[in-house]
């Protein structure tokens, strides 16, 4: 049984201001309407007929749920989840992900593991190279997917081919793995014929993986066993015991298994050539839009007067730009990125100062997503805050109170079944209602569409962390 292993736990942080630690580069949507992890567990669904396993941060497990749902797939499809408390990089993911398969399906279940936030254009190539490496698979190799390069690329890792494997062609065994190089040395890797791209998938048996776990980094397979032994008997989707994960050592899958088993001539790599892109950087997306006759690649409403070689991604107004060339520009509701178009990598540089000044814009948008909708701040000054709240059909908020704030809360759709200390009052459209502070309050939605509301809040302290949850649907208490 061949078992896709999405990994979805990155920040893509070359990618800000779209993409944040609360709505990650997965979800970023393509020009065509679906995100880069919609596209990811459709490829998935279609090399396979089992089920789709996902490895996702604890926090936006209930994002992914809903893309999962909103996806329109060619079969019915079962996922499993495993949820990180903490991000712990590739290796302890996949370990954990093998012990799952291997405790429900056995070591012979083998384990497609794909990046949630990668690009793949010719889906047949892909299906053909994934069909090579299920056999190499079941015979114990250890299998990634090497990308023919089509420049000397300073961004990527690379892999060194050795021999093809007889009768498994184009597939070679793996000399070594190399770390993203400077250019002189990247033109020579481009250059050689024996060189690709890491792509940073790969394919093996839960058997086989959890034995090189084993083998070649002992500390990494104890800690993540200790944590799989305390999470096992834990209710679906699991989350991965907090305490015991957070031991875990921090390291990717190459640096823990496959590059020592390279060198035990236990890898494979299949050579190939499917349009496979990480969008690593917005000069990446934009490679995925078509320019017009100036070079120029937009997405949204934007209008440009002698303009050349731009990117332009504008997600909510109206973008003009004259006489402008060479450039990126993302704008967003709260922020706005302008750089040159040969500086995309040096947007991480940006993140780490607004992290240093612990800047919201790192980890949320305006528009946040909770399990049970979204909200909108609107304003905020001092002493009030107003949001746009949808709560979805069935969905309600915590039993929560606040200790520095009251909130008045005006239904501009739908209808609301409202918990005001000890009363229960069904608001309709255009009505409203008043919390005090110090008030344990929850509003549900009963109806079959969404509840969208008006939030006022006022107080002496009107920040997010303002909140005392009773009860909670969504085990955030």
């Amino acid at each position: 049984m061949l078992i896709p292993v999405i990994l979805s736990g990155g920040a893509g942080a070359r990618l800000w201001p779209v993409s944040r630690e609360a709505f990650p580069k997965p979800f970023i949507r393509l020009a065509d309407g679906e995100s880069l992890l919609q596209k990811t567990v459709l490829r998935a669904a279609a090399v396979s007929d089992g089920p789709i396993f996902t490895v996702a941060n604890r926090d936006n497990y209930f994002l992914t749920r809903d893309e999962y749902a909103a996806t329109r797939f060619p079969r019915s499809v079962e996922f499993e989840y495993l949820l990180e408390p903490v991000g712990r990089n590739t290796a302890p993911a996949i370990a954990a992900a093998a012990h799952a398969i291997q405790a429900d399906h056995g070591d012979d279940a083998v384990l497609l593991v794909l990046a949630a936030d990668h690009l793949i254009e010719d889906s047949v190539a892909f299906a053909d190279a994934v069909a090579i490496a299920i056999k190499l698979a079941t015979l114990g190799r250890l299998v990634t997917f090497g990308i023919q390069p089509v420049s000397p690329e300073t961004g990527f890792g690379y892999i060194e081919a050795g021999n093809e494997i007889a009768d498994h062609a184009p597939a070679r065994t793996v000399g070594r793995f190399v770390e993203k190089p400077p250019l002189a040395e990247a033109e020579t890797y481009f250059s050689s014929g024996r060189h690709y791209w890491n792509s940073g998938m790969f394919c093996f048996t839960a058997g086989a993986i959890l034995k090189a776990f084993d083998r070649y980094a002992p500390d990494v397979a104890k800690a993540v066993n200790a944590c799989w032994q305390a999470t096992v008997n834990s209710v679906p989707p699991r989350l991965l015991e907090p305490a015991s994960f957070a031991c875990v050592p921090d390291i990717s899958i190459d640096y823990a298994v496959m590059e020592p088993a390279a060198v035990q001539g236990q890898v494979a790599v299949i050579p190939s050539s499917f349009g496979w892109s990480d969008i690593g950087t917005w000069s990446a997306l934009a490679n995925t839009l078509p320019a017009d006759v100036h070079g120029n690649r937009v997405q949204g409403e934007v209008l440009l007067v002698n303009s050349e070689n731009c990117y332009i991604h504008a997600s909510h107004r109206v973008i003009a730009g004259i006489g402008i060339e060479d450039l990126l520009i993302v704008d967003t509701p709260d922020a706005l990125l302008v750089a040159h178009r040969d500086q995309a990598q040096e947007v991480k540089q940006i993140v780490n100062l607004l992290r240093q000044k612990g800047h919201d814009s790192v980890s949320h948008h305006r528009t946040v997503h909770r399990p049970c909708g979204t909200y909108t701040v609107l304003e905020e000054g001092p002493r009030f805050k107003i949001k746009r709240i949808v709560v979805k059909p069935g969905a309600k908020l915590s039993l929560q109170k606040h200790r520095h704030r009251s909130e008045h809360w005006v239904v501009v759709a739908g209808t609301a079944v409202v918990n005001n200390g000890d009363l229960e009052v069904l608001v309709h459209t255009d009505e409203s209602t008043y919390i005090p502070a110090g008030t344990s309050h929850r509003l549900s939605n009963p109806g079959v569409i969404d509840c969208v509301m008006i939030e006022v809040q006022s107080g002496d302290y009107v920040g997010e962390d303002d909140i005392v949850r009773l009860e909670d649907h969504y085990g955030r208490v």
